[in-house]
This record gives C-alpha cells, sequence and structure tokens, in this order.
C-alpha cells in the first residue's frame, strides 16, 4: 500500500500492513457486551478492535459512551481517546408533507434494535395509527417478524425492508412519532434524521441515545414495555406535545454537523502528527 504520513481507520479495525502512524474510528462495541450476532463474528469482531486500539495512536468515538467502552473493554488511557460526535447527513426532506398517525421506526430488523418490545407497547396504541419498520433484515429478524405475524395488530404494521434515502426523508416527514427503543447504539443517527424532520421522538434511556438526543425526547427504559407503550399513548393524545418536541428536534438535530466533526476530526490529525 502507498506511504503516508497517517493511516484513518473509520470502522474500528487497521489493515495488517505496519502504519506509520494510525488513527481509528470506534462506532460502538455492542458485539462485546451483548448476543447481537453470532459466535463467531464476535471473535472477529472483538479480535480486531483490540488490535486496532492497541496499534493506533489516537482513537476517535463517536460518542462519550462509546469512548468509556473503548476505555473499560479495551484498556485504553482516556488521554488516547477524542470524541467527535457524526453530523447529520442531510436528507432532502418534503417540504409541507402531510403527517400521518404513523409510528416510525428505522433501522435493521434485529434483535439489538428491540422491536419485539416496540411491537408489543404498539398493541396498546389507538387502533387508528399504524406502526412502519423500515430496514433490512439483521440477526434475529426471524424471530421478529414471527412476532409481527401473531401479533392482534399486524394489520396495522407494515415492514419495508431497506429504504432509500430519497424514499426515507418522506417516511420521516410522513410520521407523527418516531420510536426508537434500541437496547445498544453507539451513536443513534436515526435519532437526529428523524428530530431533523420534524418528527418528535421516543427512544430508549439506554447507552449513547440520551446523549444524543438531550432533552428533546421522550427517553424510557428500553425494557419496561410497559413504560414505552405509555410513552406512545401518551404521544398519540397529545398534539402540544408533539409540536413542542418537534421544535425541540430541530433545534437538536442542528447541533450535529459534519463541518464540526470534519473540524475535530482533522484536530486529532494534529495531534497525531505533532
Amino acid at each position: 500500500m502507498p506511504r503516508g504520513a497517517l493511516f484513518h481507520g473509520l470502522n474500528q479495525r487497521l489493515p495488517r500492513a505496519r502504519l506509520p502512524r494510525a488513527v481509528a474510528t470506534f462506532h460502538d462495541l455492542f458485539v462485546m457486551t451483548g448476543e447481537y450476532s453470532t459466535p463467531e463474528f464476535r471473535a472477529r469482531f472483538a479480535a480486531q478492535a483490540r488490535d486496532a486500539a492497541a496499534r493506533a495512536s489516537a482513537i476517535i468515538a463517536v460518542s462519550a459512551f462509546t469512548a468509556r467502552q473503548v476505555v473499560s473493554l479495551l484498556g485504553v488511557p482516556e488521554s488516547k481517546v477524542r470524541v467527535v460526535h457524526h453530523g447529520v447527513r442531510h436528507l432532502a426532506y418534503p417540504a409541507n408533507a402531510r403527517r400521518e398517525k404513523i409510528i416510525l421506526n428505522v433501522g435493521a430488523m434485529q434483535k439489538r434494535k428491540n422491536i419485539g418490545r416496540l411491537v408489543e407497547a404498539f398493541e396498546t396504541v389507538d387502533p387508528s395509527w399504524r406502526l412502519v419498520l423500515a430496514g433490512g433484515a439483521g440477526y434475529g429478524s426471524a424471530e421478529i417478524l414471527a412476532r409481527i405475524a401473531r401479533s392482534p395488530a399486524r394489520d396495522r404494521i407494515a415492514t419495508l425492508g431497506y429504504v432509500a434515502p430519497a424514499d426515507l426523508a418522506a417516511r420521516y416527514a410522513g410520521a407523527q412519532i418516531f420510536a426508537f427503543p434500541s437496547l445498544d447504539e453507539g451513536f443513534g443517527m436515526p435519532v437526529l434524521e428523524a428530530m431533523a424532520a420534524g418528527t418528535p421522538v421516543v427512544a430508549s434511556r439506554s447507552s449513547a441515545l440520551p446523549e444524543v438526543a438531550g432533552d428533546a425526547a421522550i427517553l424510557v427504559n428500553a425494557e419496561d414495555t410497559a413504560a414505552l407503550a405509555e410513552a406512545l399513548r401518551g404521544l398519540t393524545a397529545n398534539g402540544d406535545l408533539r409540536q413542542d418536541l418537534a421544535r425541540r428536534g430541530r433545534a437538536r438535530a442542528r447541533l450535529f454537523t459534519w463541518e464540526k466533526a470534519a473540524g475535530e476530526t482533522w484536530d486529532v490529525y494534529r495531534i497525531v502528527l505533532a
């Protein structure tokens, strides 16, 4: 490979080649803390993460939560880790979109996303509402689909699979509520995308999600189905609260820009190369 002054590995691993200086970005370490993938994948991921942590001159973590995991799980000194939050991608949200009685969830259909509990909570919501799940199949998707199939609300639940960005922007803008009760997130990009679209958010009070959502979302215990159901019912019934969360969400999303992320990443490069 060509020689350079610095190599940046963007996904918690580094190439085998000898590198003069390296930076590694760590997005999450949930593979090491939960049974969210196969044992073979967990072993390979953990080995790559430990190698990158040991060989990198500096580590960028996409959240303070992930930074703490890098320190605690991989034994990295705090001084070696810098937090650089992601920015929000610029989706083409349609102007003046008509909001429907839709609760939207965006993300891979997998165990970690806690969709089974979301379905159970949704079953308690007024039957005039629909649940739309946008995301491809992931680890544990068969179990989730089986849960949906036996749901008494199955006729009001849509599973879209992968959704292209243009269609996804319309989905965000057309929903009245965005629900993201994930068990574990290194950042939580869909939360900010929903906020940027002015869609009120219900999310988990776990992992990096409180850090990203701030005071602009309703946060609940990810493992408390009754609390999630109560939050959804409350938000479906309270238009004023939805408007307030939409306003706060838009303001929150504006704090996360790729320009800011690029500048902070450049600062890490300068430190490493000094």
